[in-house]
């Protein structure tokens, strides 16, 4: 069954904070919504990119989107509030109203953002006596055309439905070593169709030899502007082979057909992975924070 979040329940509409509104956002809103976040696409890429594919209200979200206007109706922040916490602010008054919003939520998962708004924003949010139970640096890279030649690789192509069994195990692992936590134990059927989803929108690439997933990414959000990638994996014999570098270019190359960057979030301390994505084009542009919260019911205990 597809997992749909549960909205802040202390205001149904809206909240006050020093001259500004917080209401809830509607699916009419969205040229609206879409025109503010496209000022800065690359970080605002996962938003547009589940308004363009959802709409803004859809379970699919995993969240609610609210909005933050001045006293004249102009928005100044766009939030989404739930498994994933995001947000867009161009005043800190409207990321105060937004955070003191999103402390209501019982069911976020993690706080993402560039590293200063998501300090700023978890002051606010953390008054309600909210506590950490992770929290990690990241650099954001960014590609753009042109891609560097390299040999070609044969093989990559996005996965069949039949290749579920392959992805799944790999993309858990991954999401078990950044966030602590196992989708495969806490959430399998879910997982299991976000993954599926993903399959069927053309949007998880891959190498199979012989039935042997040995390369594998997925385009986890995309707009015309950017696509931001995630879950990046290369199978541990192939590597220091040159193998990794070529896969990349081949797909960098696929995916700028469609787009203008791509971008990705590198852990801060992986060094080796730092290196790796510089070799393949990518460039620093900023430093990220995710803050994971503890589970409902390690909060419960």
């Amino acid at each position: 069954m597809l997992q749909t979040s549960t909205a802040p329940r202390t205001r149904e509409l809206s909240v006050a904070v020093k001259s500004v509104a917080v209401e809830r956002l509607r699916n009419n809103d969205e040229a609206e919504v879409l025109q503010f976040l496209s000022q800065r696409p690359i970080h605002t890429v996962t938003m547009m990119s589940l308004i363009h594919d959802n709409g803004i209200v859809s379970p699919f979200n995993r969240g609610t989107f609210y909005g933050c206007r001045d006293w004249q109706g102009q928005l100044e922040g766009v939030a989404l509030v739930g498994h994933a916490t995001l947000m867009e602010t161009v005043s800190d008054r409207a990321l105060a109203a937004l955070a003191q919003v999103a402390r209501e939520c019982p069911n976020t998962h993690m706080i993402m953002g560039e590293k200063e708004r998501v300090a700023d924003f978890w002051s606010h949010y953390s008054e309600a006596g909210r506590r950490q139970r992770l929290a990690c640096r990241e650099w954001l890279f960014e590609l753009i055309w042109p891609v560097e030649a390299r040999l070609p690789v044969h093989g990559l192509r996005p996965a069949k439905e039949a290749e579920l069994d392959l992805v799944m195990p790999v993309q858990a692992k991954l999401a078990f070593a950044e966030s602590g936590v196992d989708p495969l134990k806490v959430d399998p059927q879910g997982f299991g169709e976000r993954c599926l989803r993903r399959i069927e929108q053309g949007r998880t690439w891959v190498v199979v030899n012989d039935g042997v997933l040995t390369f594998k990414a997925d385009v986890v959000s995309k707009t015309p502007e950017v696509i931001y990638l995630e879950g990046i994996w290369l199978r541990d014999e192939c590597r220091r082979k040159n193998i990794g570098t070529r896969l990349m270019s081949e797909l960098m190359r696929r995916l700028l057909e469609d787009t203008k960057s791509i971008c990705l979030l590198v852990n801060e301390t992986n060094k080796l992975a730092h290196g790796f994505y510089r070799k393949c084009g990518f460039h620093f542009r900023a430093t990220y924070e995710t803050i994971f919260l503890p589970r409902k019911e390690q909060v419960q205990n």
